[in-house]
């Protein structure tokens, strides 16, 4: 009977110090400890302004040997903190690299950072779930399509792969291995102009099971076109050069049907309807602009196409990093934050105020012309709006510049060919969605390009 009153007693007094500990520390101020050093670092590389032309990591060159983290200066700016400007140098205007976003997140460095232990997920899965994808980010994702409007995922499988392109790679895998019932391979097709990453891929993997054919609308009319045919139709929408919404050309038993779209954010489109198709593919490069973090997502109906995906991106890569999934996890956050306006309504602000300047400009030459998009109601933003897609689709008009591509580049802009998108020559995409360092060199270099134009008309 004392035994059982002096463990009443002994269980009281530890319940009364623990509720007197859990008080008392919630009232103080909570101080950190292991990540003192790691939080210092990273704000030691983010205070270093490189005169507001480059950025410091904590992963910069040298960093190992104790220096400071160097700067790394953004094109046409050099010197130990980027200060010195080169003159009449060439400008990129080559790669997508969605640096536009970089002031927001800037702006929103508390929020978007990540801090975590030594120990942090070090098996292979998600131990609670026996999976290599999230639940949390999963989560996340299905409330960011509700909250943009952009695609419905109710009733669907999502699927995490490194970046857009492995889940190309994944999704064409899984439809030309669906249905085999021919002998022969299934053939791989898309618009004009397309996205080449489709081709390169189909010519690397060389599988028996795919050959790249080319232009969707070629194909419709082709002989080989014998409804008999296994056909996965590639519709990239918004459209990669051009921004273009897009549409599947064909239809019918055979035709399997992949819609890539990676730009289909507010950013650089009207959401005129969410996407609900088979199989949609996202990815956080164009959705928050961190490219590097190589994170994308598949939104899949079919169970059966989900597993061999699944079992693809299993085969490959064991999933997506679970460091990355943390990353996008952190970030999708603050962009869903304020339903979120706040990065949409930057994001689109910043890509009209260049394509004003860059429509602006090309509007005085008569030698090269822009795509035209005429505007549409946006759902997201409840009104009648532009395109203001990622890149320009430059068309050179005069019958004797053949190569768009080498007349923009001895003018020392550097774009992308347009036969690289299946495409004429006569085409060259410029980027839009660079550092603004970037694009205030693209316009400069166009200003001097166009008034040269301007010049020669008027001395004949």
């Amino acid at each position: 009977m004392m035994r059982n009153k002096l463990v009443v007693v002994v269980s009281i007094i530890l319940n009364l110090v623990l509720t007197i500990h859990i008080l008392y520390n919630n009232s103080t101020t909570w101080n950190p400890t292991w990540t003192n050093r790691a939080a210092a670092e990273a704000e030691a590389a983010a205070s270093l302004s490189c005169s507001g032309h480059g950025r410091a990591y904590v992963d910069g060159l040298g960093v190992l040997d104790g220096h400071k983290p160097p700067c790394e200066c953004n094109n046409c700016y050099t010197g130990k903190d980027c200060s010195f400007f080169v003159p009449d140098c060439p400008v990129d205007a080559d790669s997508g690299n969605p640096l536009f976003l970089e002031p927001f997140w800037m702006r929103n460095a508390e929020g978007s950072a990540v801090v975590e232990s030594g120990w942090h997920r070090m098996s292979y899965r998600y131990s609670e779930i026996g999976s290599f994808v999230s639940a949390e980010l999963e989560k996340i994702i299905r409330e960011l399509h509700n909250v943009v409007g952009n695609a419905v995922t109710d009733n669907r499988f999502i699927i995490f792969g490194t970046g857009a392109t492995q889940l190309i790679a994944a999704s064409v895998h899984a439809l030309s291995q669906t249905n085999s019932s021919s002998l022969s391979p299934s053939r791989l097709v898309t618009s004009v102009p397309y996205y080449n990453m489709y081709k390169q891929q189909a010519d690397f993997f060389n599988s028996a099971d795919l050959k790249f054919e080319g232009d969707a609308s070629a194909w419709k009319k082709s002989e080989g076109n014998d409804n008999m045919t296994r056909v996965i139709e590639m519709v990239t929408s918004p459209n990669n050069p051009d921004g273009k919404l897009k549409r599947a050309v064909l239809d019918g038993p055979n035709v399997k049907t992949i819609h890539d779209c990676a730009y289909y954010w507010p950013y650089f489109s009207p959401i005129t309807h969410p996407v609900d198709e088979d199989l949609s593919l996202f990815s956080l490069s164009k959705s928050t602009g961190h490219a590097g973090s190589r994170f994308g997502w598949a939104l899949v109906k079919d169970k059966v196409v989900y597993e061999k995906m699944k079992r693809y991106i299993s085969l490959s890569s064991m999933g997506v990093s679970r460091d990355t999934q943390l990353h996008a996890l952190q970030l999708l956050k603050v962009v869903i934050g304020h339903g979120g306006d706040n990065i949409f309504h930057f994001g689109y602000g910043t890509l009209k105020k260049r394509w004003d300047k860059l429509n602006e400009i090309m509007s005085m030459s008569k030698r090269f012309s822009l795509q035209t998009i005429k505007p549409e109601y946006c759902n997201y933003f409840k009104k009648v709006r532009d395109f203001t897609p990622s890149y320009a689709w430059v068309k050179c008009e005069r019958p004797e510049d053949k190569n768009c591509y080498e007349i923009f580049k001895e003018a020392k802009i550097t774009g992308r060919n347009g036969e690289w998108f299946g495409s004429e020559e006569r085409f060259v995409r410029l980027t839009l969605i660079r550092s603004q360092d970037d694009f205030d060199q693209l316009i400069a270099m166009l200003k001097k390009f166009v008034s040269k134009e301007a010049v020669l008309v008027g001395s004949i």
